[in-house]
C-alpha cells in the first residue's frame, strides 16, 4: 500500500501543474466509470441487490469524503487565514456559507436540467418537460450527481497550490480522486445495464455508461482553476463541493439505493463504502 501511494504522489508531482494534475485525477474518475459501464461486454442482466449495495456505496463514500477531504480541511483553511491576518470571520462561517451553496447550485441544476433517475419510469422525469429519451435523461440524471465530483476533485488539487498549511495534502487529494473512481465504476455500470436491456448493442450500451462521468475531468480543471486563480475562497469551495454531494447524496443516492426493498443490504454497503473512503483518507493523507 505504501509503495503504491509513493508511487502516486511521484507520479502527480512529476505533473506538476495543478491544474493538469486535476485533469489527470478527473480522467482517472472517468476511466473507472467506463470500466465499471464496461461489465455489460460480460452480463446479461444486473442483480439488483448488488445495484442496491454498490448505490449505497456510493453514498458512504461521498458522506465520508465530504467530511474528511473537503469540510475539515475548509476549516482549517479559515484558521490559517486568521493566522495571516485575511479574514476576520468566525472559523464556521465561510464552511457554512459554501456548503449552503453548494447544495442550493444542485438543487438549481436539478430544476432546471431535464433528468431521470435510476429505476425510475420515463413519466417520473424531472426538471423542464422535454422530448429527450429515456437513456439521454439517465445521463443527464448521472452527469449531474458527477459534477460535484469533479468539483471536488479540482479543488482539493487547488487547495495543495495555495501553499496554505491546512492539512491537506497530495496523498489527501489522490485518496479523494480514488475514492471518486471507485465509487463510479458501479454508477457506470448501473447506466449502462438499463440500456442494455432496452436492447442497444452491448457497444451502445458502454458508449451511453461512461458517458455520464465525462464531466468530471472538466469540473476538476475548474475547480482547480478557480481556487488558484482566487486563493481566499478556498474553505468556501471545498466546503461547495461537500454540500453539492451531500445533496445528491440525500436527494438522489440513498432513494434510489432503498427503493429496490434492499434496505439493509443498501445500508451495509453505504458503512462499507465510509469505511473505505475513511481509510483511504487516513493512509494517504
Amino acid at each position: 500500500m505504501e509503495s503504491i501511494a509513493t508511487a502516486l504522489e511521484e507520479f502527480f508531482i512529476g505533473l506538476g501543474n495543478p491544474i493538469l494534475q486535476a485533469f489527470c485525477a478527473g480522467l482517472f474518475t472517468w476511466i473507472l466509470t467506463a470500466m465499471g459501464a464496461g461489465l455489460v461486454f460480460f452480463f446479461k442482466s444486473a442483480n439488483r441487490k448488488l445495484l442496491d449495495a454498490s448505490l449505497g456505496f456510493t453514498g458512504g463514500v461521498m458522506i465520508a469524503a465530504s467530511f474528511w477531504s473537503l469540510l475539515s480541511p475548509a476549516i482549517d483553511a479559515v484558521e490559517k487565514q486568521h493566522e495571516l491576518g485575511l479574514t476576520s470571520l468566525p472559523s464556521f462561517l465561510p464552511p457554512a456559507i459554501g456548503f449552503f451553496f453548494g447544495a442550493f447550485f444542485i438543487y438549481f441544476l436539478d430544476k432546471k436540467i431535464p433528468h431521470l433517475h435510476l429505476f425510475k419510469k420515463i413519466e417520473e422525469a424531472e426538471g423542464p418537460k422535454t422530448d429527450l429519451k429515456k437513456t439521454e435523461l439517465l445521463v443527464l440524471a448521472i452527469a449531474i450527481h458527477n459534477i460535484p465530483e469533479g468539483l471536488a476533485v479540482g479543488v482539493a488539487f487547488g487547495a495543495i497550490a495555495s501553499g496554505m498549511d491546512i492539512g491537506f495534502t497530495l496523498g489527501g487529494a489522490i485518496a479523494l480522486a480514488i475514492g471518486m473512481g471507485l465509487q463510479n465504476a458501479p454508477e457506470g455500470f448501473a447506466v449502462s445495464m438499463p440500456m442494455r436491456r432496452a436492447g442497444f448493442s452491448r457497444f451502445k450500451s458502454w458508449q451511453w455508461g461512461q458517458l455520464s462521468a465525462i464531466v468530471e475531468p472538466i469540473f476538476a480543471v475548474i475547480g482547480a482553476a478557480i481556487v488558484i486563480a482566487v486563493y481566499p475562497i478556498l474553505p468556501y469551495a471545498l466546503a461547495f463541493a461537500a454540500g453539492a454531494m451531500i445533496f445528491i447524496v440525500v436527494e438522489e443516492v440513498i432513494p434510489e439505493s432503498q427503493s429496490g426493498g434492499n434496505a439493509d443490504i443498501a445500508t451495509m454497503g453505504l458503512i462499507a463504502g465510509f469505511i473505505v473512503m475513511m481509510c483511504l483518507d487516513v493512509a494517504l493523507g
